[in-house]
């Protein structure tokens, strides 16, 4: 069932999202080699905590027996994502580093991801960072209340294959807002065997190309969380909660 949010839910999320926003920059800023990813992840969740939020991560999954036991996945080079933060899971120079965070706020969800270089990187790891961020973009483009959800699949696809890249297949973007995954699933490219919708103005969704240096294909780490490139490529994630509007979208977490 698609939810379309009422102004008051929407502002509520317009509000949280720019709070984690604020957190992933913050983020940022301590990102240097020599850091462990347990690090980043207290300042993560000391952040979200005293602006008046909850980790939406952490504990995430309990249902099952496995809860993610992080407020942010903290996934290196050919990890796509769900890395676990570890202490002796440490920064170096020439890393490939993506964050992924989610927030409660005001009882609703907003969630983003963003990859960063950790010192000098390759330029084909740049290139992977900037076409990755650039996909969004163009699905973005695509999207207005009246547009069909497989625009975004399609302009994601199309951009990324033509820099050469892959778009990982078996991992989706999501709806957002009251839970943290609400429906639709959004693949990053074409596939038929997902049906398509007509978008309408309110929903709220997760939109978040992951795209892998080389073949699309993942595996999944001994963890039960981790998924990884399978043949070893380097991995990029871009993610921002929006809300579809009657002309376009509205990007909440930037």
């Amino acid at each position: 069932m698609i939810l379309i949010k009422s102004k008051e839910d929407i502002q509520a999320m317009r509000e949280g999202g720019k709070i984690l926003a604020g957190v992933m920059k913050k983020i940022e800023t301590a990102i240097a080699p020599g850091k462990n990813t347990l690090e980043l992840d207290k300042l993560a969740e000391e952040l979200i905590l005293s602006s008046g939020g909850a980790p939406a991560f952490k504990g995430y999954g309990a249902e099952e027996g496995s809860p993610f036991p992080a407020t942010i996945c903290a996934s290196i080079n050919d990890e796509i994502v769900h890395g676990i933060p570890e202490k002796n899971k440490i920064l170096k120079a020439g890393d490939v580093f993506k964050v992924d965070i989610g927030m409660k706020y005001k009882n609703f969800y907003t969630d983003m991801a963003r990859t960063f270089a950790v010192g000098k990187i390759s330029d084909e790891a740049q290139k992977l960072i900037e076409v990755t961020e650039k996909s969004f973009w163009e699905g973005v483009k695509k999207l207005k209340a009246g547009a069909q959800l497989s625009d975004y699949s399609k302009a994601v696809q199309k951009f990324v294959e033509a820099n050469g890249f892959s778009v990982v297949r078996n991992l989706v973007g999501h709806g957002v807002g009251k839970e943290l995954h609400e429906d639709p699933y959004i693949p990053n490219y074409f596939n038929k065997k997902y049906n398509d919708m007509t978008l309408e103005a309110g929903m709220t969704l997760a939109l978040e190309p992951m795209v892998n240096a080389g073949n699309f294909e993942t595996i999944l780490g001994s963890d039960g969380w981790t998924f990884k490139t399978k043949d070893g490529s380097l991995s990029a994630h871009y993610e921002n909660s929006i809300v579809i509007t009657e002309k376009g979208v509205e990007v909440l977490t930037v």
